[in-house]
């Protein structure tokens, strides 16, 4: 939809998504319970295609609604991956525009509350202070980037180094309730735990209040340290997970940043073994998020406001694991640049799936829309409302993504060219036929037309973008 339909739907206070009839169903200003993962690759959802993993809740939340198969994020100018993703988020900005602008732009939460929203943050943040207080009306227990569990989280697995997630004694993850919760006794916690408790008390002393809410909940998982409770790591032993079909014991050239804190939580060498702890490890912790997004979920059912609420679950970007020799997401392959968007809710089409690309910074346009509240101007990024139903369209011919000075990527339906200036090496993939990102096709000769026509597209995105890296240019 054009920008100048978009805002006249919205005027008009009807959501695309709906016909005439469903929409005057909707008296109140639908409910918004916004559910966000650190470092979920888009591979991590059983019922969206990983047999490896147990998530029954997100499941659930696939059966419910719809989800969207090719979600990405647009970049990095930071190897905290995350703050950019969220900075998009919340401002609705496109990367370079969100570098240099979010602290002056009208803000997701912000938006929402003027239009008569009672707006509410758990879990993790990350951004700014100032931001935060402009987001929110109220501000729950609130965590920053991440939870450090000293050096024995690092190099594993090494001799001698006994680090366990169900360790409560290390930290990380495990929590103090007496800093994060009004409770009569302190009591240790996973943060997934004191974010879910947190989320459920708020929806249930909500019962009955006509008042529309957005509640934004921020986990911490899957993001290391990868703790969770010993029965949930038991559910994978280490020997029977897979390694990937792009496993490599090192990334083939240094893509920059190559000793960034992500990548030495494992050994280089990267073994076979080492890859399947820590895929080990990341499947616990996500289940056990898993859980706990269930304990919200029950929540929001015996609040009485789940007909009248959208629930969204979201990651801000992936993780590789083990994949192309990488444990981090300072890389351009799909399984760190792409992560699940699930929307479930009034008039959602059940079990829906949308193969379009799209970007996860989406949801502030896709938000408004369905609220029937004006999008501010600063947004750049289109509304997917059309596509949670069927009448939707492709939003992007391609989509763009960088990590800093060092990577660069234009990414189509079935191909990928990834540029490396510094490195001074170019890839370009066949995703149809090669979704694992294994066979460089850059060099072959009958590819050179598309490999031209992939790099003036990139070139088109930068300029597009204002990206302040020169035109970048690809070698053999």
């Amino acid at each position: 939809m054009q920008r100048r339909a978009f805002l006249k739907s919205v005027a008009a206070g009807t959501p695309a998504l709906l016909p005439a009839r469903a929409a005057k169903r909707l008296v109140r200003r639908p409910n918004f319970l916004f559910l966000i993962a650190d470092d979920l690759t888009y591979r991590g959802i059983h019922a969206l295609g990983n047999e490896e993993i147990h998530t029954p809740n997100l499941d659930r939340l696939v059966k419910r609604g719809c989800s969207f198969t090719r979600c990405f994020h647009q970049g990095s100018w930071s190897g905290a991956v995350c703050v950019p993703s969220r900075t998009m988020l919340n401002t609705g900005l496109t990367s370079f525009h969100a570098q240099r602008r979010a602290e002056e732009t009208p803000l997701w939460g912000e938006t929402l509350g003027r239009a008569g929203y009672d707006t509410s943050i758990i879990g993790k943040w990350h951004l700014s202070d100032t931001i935060l207080r402009r987001s929110f009306k109220e501000i729950g227990p609130v965590s920053g980037g991440m939870f450090e569990s000293g050096p024995a989280a690092y190099h594993r697995p090494s001799p001698g180094n006994t680090w366990t997630p169900w360790d409560q004694s290390l930290k990380g993850q495990w929590l103090h309730t007496a800093q994060w919760q009004k409770a009569p006794k302190d009591e240790i916690k996973h943060s997934a735990q004191v974010w879910a408790e947190g989320a459920a008390d708020y929806l249930l002393k909500r019962s009955g209040d006509t008042a529309p809410f957005f509640l934004y909940v921020g986990f911490n998982s899957p993001h290391d340290p990868r703790q969770a409770p010993k029965q949930f790591v038991d559910l994978y032993p280490r020997e029977r997970i897979r390694v990937p079909p792009n496993y490599l014991p090192e990334h083939p050239f240094d893509q920059g940043d190559r000793d960034v804190r992500d990548e030495i939580l494992a050994p280089f060498p990267r073994t076979r073994e080492a890859v399947q702890l820590h895929r080990s490890e990341y499947y616990a912790h996500t289940t056990y998020m898993d859980a706990q997004i269930g304990r919200i979920l029950d929540a929001l059912e015996k609040s009485g406001q789940a007909g009248n609420t959208y629930v969204i679950f979201a990651a801000d970007h992936g993780l590789a694991v083990g994949q192309h020799g990488l444990m981090g997401k300072q890389n351009l392959y799909d399984h760190s640049i792409r992560m699940p968007l699930v929307i479930s809710g009034p008039e959602v089409p059940r079990g829906r799936r949308v193969d379009h690309m799209v970007y996860q910074h989406s949801l502030f346009a896709t938000t408004c829309q369905l609220a029937r509240v004006e999008v501010p101007r600063s947004v750049e990024f289109p509304s997917l409302v059309d596509l949670l139903g069927s009448a939707g369209g492709p939003k992007h011919d391609a989509v763009f993504c960088y990590y800093r000075h060092f990577q660069r990527a234009v990414r189509t339906t079935d191909h990928k060219l990834i540029v490396y200036p510094q490195a001074g090496v170019t890839q370009l993939f066949d995703l149809k036929q090669d979704p694992w990102e294994t066979n460089n096709l850059s060099a072959r000769k009958e590819y050179a037309p598309l490999k031209r026509d992939l790099l003036e597209r990139l070139r088109r995105f930068q300029k597009e973008l204002d990206d302040d890296l020169s035109p970048v240019t690809a070698t053999g």
